[in-house]
């Protein structure tokens, strides 16, 4: 792990305001690095999180659970150690650089401009392109393909790996060449199985559906692992609290007791909220009953648990609504 991420970890290890003090006694390049690296920054491993703060305290405190970063988290932090001015200066020249990535220019088009100029080009073409766009706005595009290009192009995305730098150059500079006339410049991470998962998540349920159903024909395998990331066990704190019910009699105490054993305090408070005083007693005995039980098993049960949603989906009991986060509804 390099200083600058290092040094990120740390901060958002700690309370806003004093974050913010931290930052306001560094250089001014500094904190601009800083903040590139905070706005980059996505989940952060525990491991991570620990060697970070081994590095910093010998005798660590009590260690609190790591902030999620982003652009926004970046953004508060400045306003609060340099005020509105110096806060939209340095982001406006972060925003620049992160913009600075393959395809990015495409994202100040409307998708449906960009699906007109990529719907005739070869689906491998279509698929590094998707790749590197937002998950809602790949959704957008995929939804406008015809049905025969739509599975080509996610069998090419889930199974793409590392692309030539060069190559991603040539297809991004010829892309602009042609959209030159309406838009301005200017990401590297390429396909995957999870691409996959995330475009779908956020795709129409007929599409999607669609699209899996004509995949599990022609590779079950893939089609098995694109939807078992499309639908993951924290992802029930998105449902309500009749899918829960619903879920609740799908589900015995004996597989609950295992799954939320690695559950964060927020789900377990969620699914025991939606039992009955002498129900959530016998579920806690359970799992106490249980003791410490091996990630593996802890995960199997997590992921029989969300085969059971997709099983309650799939019979109409709940939905799960494409288009976004937080669009659960039962």
């Amino acid at each position: 792990m390099s200083g600058l991420r290092r040094s990120a970890v740390l901060l958002l290890s700690l309370e806003k305001p004093l974050a913010a003090a931290v930052l306001a006694e560094m250089p001014r390049p500094l904190v601009e690095k800083l903040t590139y690296e905070i706005a980059e920054l996505d989940d952060v491993t525990r491991e991570e999180q620990d060697a970070a703060l081994d590095r910093f305290y010998k005798d660590a405190g009590e260690r609190m659970q790591i902030e999620r970063g982003g652009i926004d988290f970046a953004q508060d932090l400045l306003k609060q150690s340099l005020g509105e001015d110096g806060a939209d200066e340095i982001l406006g020249n972060v925003r620049q650089s992160i913009a600075a990535v393959p395809f990015g220019f495409l994202q100040k088009a409307g998708m449906d401009n960009v699906l007109t100029f990529i719907q005739e080009e070869h689906p491998q073409t279509i698929a590094l392109v998707m790749s590197h766009l937002p998950a809602g706005a790949s959704a957008e595009v995929l939804a406008g393909l015809g049905p025969d290009k739509q599975l080509d192009v996610v069998r090419r995305m889930a199974t793409m790996e590392q692309t030539n730098p060069e190559v991603i150059k040539e297809v991004e500079a010829s892309l602009k060449r042609r959209m030159s006339s309406a838009f301005d410049t200017s990401f590297e991470k390429t396909g995957g199985v999870d691409i996959v998962a995330q475009v779908l998540n956020v795709t129409d349920r007929t599409t999607n559906r669609s699209i899996l159903e004509n995949l599990e024909q022609e590779d079950a395998e893939l089609a098995d692992e694109i939807q078992r990331l499309m639908f993951v066990f924290d992802d029930l704190m998105k449902l309500d609290d009749k899918a829960i019910q619903s879920l609740l009699k799908e589900v015995s105490n004996e597989q609950w007791a295992t799954a939320l054993k690695g559950a964060s305090d927020e789900l377990r408070d969620k699914i025991l909220g939606n039992l009955s005083q002498r129900a959530g007693d016998m579920l806690r005995e359970e799992m106490d009953y249980l003791g410490q039980v091996r990630l593996s098993d802890v995960e199997a049960m997590q992921q029989q648990i969300v085969d059971a949603v997709r099983r309650l989906e799939d019979s109409g009991e709940i939905v799960l609504a494409g288009g976004g986060e937080d669009q659960f509804v039962g």
